[in-house]
C-alpha cells in the first residue's frame, strides 16, 4: 500500500466563528482507494499558505510512502531541512500528515486509533467548553461580547452549560494577548479577573470545575499575585500564565500556588512538553494534536506526563479532525484528565462531518468507526473556501493594561 494522492481544504467557518476563522484540513488517499483525514493548527501564515506548505512536504516525502511507516516518515518530514527541531509551522505540517496516516492505517485493519494505540481505557471522555456569547449577544466571538467582560453573565452562562451536562467551564477574564506580553497585570485587570471567578463558583457551586485560562499575557510575579487571589475558588487549573517560551518562570509560578498549573497549546513535539515536566512547570498538558505531533507523538506525550503523575487535557480551538484525533488519543491515555470541546460539537462542527462526533450529558462517546472514527465531508469543505486575509489568532500590535 502507498499513498497516492494529496488534497488540502482551506474551510471558512462560518460565523460566529468558534473555533477559529478558518480550518486547514488535508486528504491523503492510498493506490487501493483507502482516503485518511488530518487537520492543521494555527500554523502562523495564511491558510493558503499553510495548505501549500502541506502540499510541498507531502509532494517531496509523503507520495509513494507507505501509510504504515508512520515513525519513520515522522522522523524524515522533522528532519527535512536539517532542522531536526520542533517549530509551529513544521509541526503543524507534520501533525496533520500524522493523523492522517493512523486515518489510513485504522481503516485497513478495520479498527479505530485507540485500539492499535493499547486499546480503549476509557468508555467516555469527560468534557469542558468555554463559555461562549449567544447568537443574540454577537455574531463574531471575534468581536467583544458581554460574556467576556461580565462577570455576572458568564456566571449565567456557566450555570447553562452545567445544566446541559458540563462539569467543567474554561473562561478568560485577563484580557486580551498582545505582542509587547507578558505584562504586569493592573489592580483593576486582577478586581475583574477575581470577580469572575467569584461569581462563577457562586453560580455553579461544586457542581463544576473552573478552568482558569490565560494565554502567556503575564509576566511571572503577575501571575502569583493573580494566583492568590484565586486560590479561594479552587478552579481546576490556571493556564498557560506565562508565554511558553521560558520555562523556569512556569515553573516559578507553579511552585507558588497550590493551582494546578495546565500548558500545552503552543508547544510542538514531546521535547517540549519533556522540557515542561522536567522543570515542574505544569502538572496537566495540553497538547493540541494539530501541532503537537500527531497521535503518536500524543501518545508518546502522554506517557512522559504518567510517568511524572502529570494528566493531559487535549486542547481544541479548531476543526473537528483535530478534535476526533484528540479522542482517539484520549480513549487509549490512563492519565486523560478532560478533553476541550466546542459546546456540544453541534453547528459546523457537525456539518462538517459525515456523521457528528457523539456528546452526551458532559462527556463525548468515543467512536467505534475505523481510523479517527470521522469522515470530512467534502462537498461541504468545498462550499467553504476561506477568502479572508485574517489570521487564525492574530496578536494585537498594543499592550492592554
Amino acid at each position: 500500500m502507498k499513498i497516492e494522492e494529496v488534497k488540502t481544504y482551506v474551510v471558512g467557518n462560518p460565523p460566529p466563528h468558534f473555533g477559529g476563522l478558518y480550518w486547514v484540513f488535508l486528504k491523503l488517499t492510498t493506490n487501493n482507494g483507502i482516503p485518511g483525514f488530518g487537520e492543521a493548527y494555527s500554523i502562523p501564515f495564511h491558510p493558503r499558505v499553510a495548505a501549500q506548505m502541506i502540499e510541498d512536504v507531502c509532494d517531496r516525502y509523503v507520495i509513494g510512502a507507505d501509510p504504515f511507516k508512520i515513525e519513520r516518515l515522522w522522523r524524515v518530514v522533522y528532519s527535512s531541512g536539517y532542522t531536526q527541531r520542533s517549530g509551529p509551522s513544521i509541526m503543524g505540517v507534520l501533525s496533520a500528515i500524522e493523523t492522517a496516516c493512523w486515518d489510513i492505517v485504522g481503516k485497513a485493519l478495520n479498527k479505530p486509533v485507540y485500539e492499535l494505540l493499547g486499546g480503549q481505557v476509557h468508555e467516555k471522555l469527560r468534557s469542558y467548553t468555554y463559555l461562549y456569547p449567544t447568537e443574540g449577544e454577537v455574531e463574531d466571538v471575534h468581536n467583544q461580547a458581554d460574556v467576556y467582560s461580565d462577570p455576572d453573565l458568564a456566571a449565567e452562562r456557566a450555570s447553562e452549560y452545567v445544566q446541559q451536562g458540563f462539569t467543567a467551564v474554561k473562561f478568560d477574564p485577563v484580557g486580551p494577548y498582545s505582542a509587547f506580553d507578558p505584562r504586569q497585570l493592573s489592580l483593576e485587570a486582577l478586581d475583574r479577573a477575581e470577580q469572575f471567578v467569584k461569581r462563577i463558583r457562586e453560580a455553579v457551586g461544586t457542581k463544576a470545575d473552573l478552568l482558569f485560562g490565560t494565554h502567556g499575557q503575564m509576566t511571572a510575579s503577575s501571575a502569583v499575585r493573580l494566583a492568590k487571589r484565586l486560590e479561594p475558588y479552587d478552579p481546576l487549573w490556571f493556564e498557560e500564565p506565562v508565554p511558553p517560551e521560558n520555562v523556569d518562570e512556569m515553573a516559578r509560578v507553579a511552585r507558588s500556588t497550590s493551582i494546578p498549573i495546565a500548558t500545552g497549546e503552543r508547544l510542538a513535539s514531546k521535547y517540549e512538553f519533556a522540557h515542561v515536566l522536567n522543570k515542574q512547570a505544569a502538572s496537566i498538558l495540553q497538547p493540541a494534536l494539530g501541532r503537537s505531533g500527531g497521535i503518536l507523538e500524543g501518545k508518546k506525550i502522554a506517557a512522559l506526563a504518567e510517568a511524572h503523575y502529570a494528566q493531559i487535557a487535549p486542547h481544541l480551538y479548531c476543526g473537528p479532525i483535530e478534535g476526533a484525533a484528540n479522542i482517539q488519543l484520549g480513549t487509549c491515555s490512563p492519565n486523560f484528565l478532560i478533553q476541550e470541546s466546542i459546546q456540544t460539537w453541534g453547528g459546523f462542527h457537525a456539518e462538517i462531518l459525515k456523521s457528528p462526533i457523539q456528546w452526551q450529558d458532559g462527556y463525548i462517546i468515543p467512536p467505534t468507526e475505523p481510523g479517527i472514527g470521522v469522515e470530512l465531508n467534502e462537498d461541504v469543505a468545498a462550499q467553504h473556501p476561506y477568502h479572508g486575509d485574517k489570521l487564525h489568532l492574530e496578536m494585537v500590535d498594543q499592550p492592554v493594561y
